[in-house]
């Protein structure tokens, strides 16, 4: 296990821990939680953002509930392997595209479209195909038992 980096002390774990469990915690809550005033855990929030430890706070989202039911992995290649690699570039304007990863394999980046029917599904493909000069393989999500599981520092 690689060692931790030396500017992140067991407090700074304990405030990030916090705000993984709920990113809206109060810094008087995070405080009580650590055993630090209030203005010294603020300060400690500040600098792990401006380390970029922290690096955002996002809201957890029903899709479903926003009219977009279906989820789906989408695996691209690139049709032709010599060219730049500005897939991530070209598939920006595609909006059903909520997440892009670079992976190793055979393929050369992992999406994740949200969609609202199994028919758009298939022009969101399209529009992948087109846009990023790639081919795909296509997963569809049938659930999600777990997502973006929390795991504390």
């Amino acid at each position: 296990m690689p060692a931790p980096p030396a500017d992140v002390d067991d407090v700074d774990r304990a405030i990030v821990a916090a705000l993984v469990a709920d990113g809206r915690t109060s810094y008087t809550d995070l405080g009580k939680q650590v055993g630090l005033p209030t203005s010294t855990v603020h300060q400690r929030v500040r600098r792990l953002e401006q380390r970029g430890v922290l690096k955002g706070y996002t809201a957890v989202v029903d899709h479903e509930a926003l009219g977009l039911p279906l989820s789906a992995i989408v695996s691209v290649t690139p049709f032709d392997p010599s060219a730049p690699d500005d897939v991530p570039e070209r598939l920006g304007t595609v909006a059903e595209v909520e997440s892009c990863w670079s992976v190793a394999g055979e393929e050369s980046y992992v999406l994740l479209v949200r969609t609202e029917t199994p028919g758009r599904l298939e022009d969101v493909l399209a529009a992948i195909r087109h846009a990023g000069q790639v081919a795909t393989r296509t997963t569809v999500i049938l659930s999600t038992p777990f997502e973006g599981r929390r795991r504390t520092p």
